[in-house]
């Protein structure tokens, strides 16, 4: 006859829920893995599985009840590391839509919008079109695989059951918010640049030849010239774009490790 103890109880479903708890959090804000346009269904599937896969080389969890308040505390501290992990990733995705915007804005496609599942409002074609270009290079260039990498190796150095975590690293993520402006308005910079450029020479031509109007003849040469730039650039975008998911990655581990720093300790 098979035996257990309520303590065994609670070590075995512990060692599968908190890690659990971590991965799902992540999987429901990450790009590619949290867009709504995909099932919940698999995501929780995903999670589960990469967590029974994980959890045996985890290191030793504490010795508490599942439903005890410490053990809650620790359920909802694993769901704050997801969040902040996943939120990072989607920062860099932003910044693609940004970029997106930025370029549709000089192109005279602002009012062209379409509903996107992903952000439930209304976003413009080509921020549209940039987001699922990103999409389709993070998964050439294996960055799930990677995320998922950074992800399992938190649990080593913000180990299931720790302390407390380091509000610094809260502020940390909210800094890196301010690289969807600046990483979105490099990414779109070319485009900007070349479209301004077009733009004061229309304005040029119109104060020479007032009869040429603007608004008749400068939309359809700048929606041409954006297109025509387009299909230049865009060719050219894999390893700029490559060289930000490397950053955003090893900004992941920074905040990991800040989460883990002690108070007053190292950003």
């Amino acid at each position: 006859m098979i035996s257990f103890t309520l303590d065994q109880l609670y070590g075995w479903i512990n060692a599968f829920l908190w890690p659990f708890a971590r991965l799902l959090a992540l999987f429901s804000v990450a790009p590619v893995f949290g867009e709504s346009s995909a099932p919940s269904l698999p995501k929780i599937g995903l999670a589960a599985i990469v967590a029974i896969v994980v959890a045996p080389a985890l290191p030793a969890f504490p010795a508490l009840a599942t439903s005890s308040y410490e053990g809650l505390w620790i359920l909802a501290q694993q769901v704050f590391i997801g969040l902040a992990l996943g939120f990072v990733m989607r920062i860099c995705f932003s910044a693609v839509q940004t970029a997106g915007d930025f370029v549709g804005l000089q192109m005279g496609l602002s009012l062209a919008t379409l509903y996107d599942p992903s952000t439930h409002s209304n976003t413009e074609v080509l921020a549209r079109l940039f987001n699922i270009l990103a999409m389709l290079l993070f998964l050439v260039f294996n960055g799930h695989l990677l995320m998922l990498d950074v992800l399992v190796r938190s649990f080593t150095i913000l180990p299931i059951g720790h302390d407390t975590l380091n509000p610094a690293a809260w502020m940390g993520v909210a800094e890196l918010g301010g690289n969807i402006f600046s990483a979105g308005l490099l990414l779109a910079l070319p485009l900007i640049a070349a479209l301004l450029t077009l733009n004061l020479s229309l304005g040029i031509l119109n104060r020479a030849a007032p009869q040429l109007s603007a608004f008749s003849v400068g939309f359809p040469i700048m929606l041409m010239s954006g297109v025509v730039l387009l299909t230049v650039i865009l060719p050219h975008t894999p390893s700029y774009l490559n060289q930000f998911y490397q950053e955003s990655l090893a900004a992941m581990a920074r905040i990991a490790d800040t989460l883990a720093a002690p108070r007053g300790g190292p950003n």
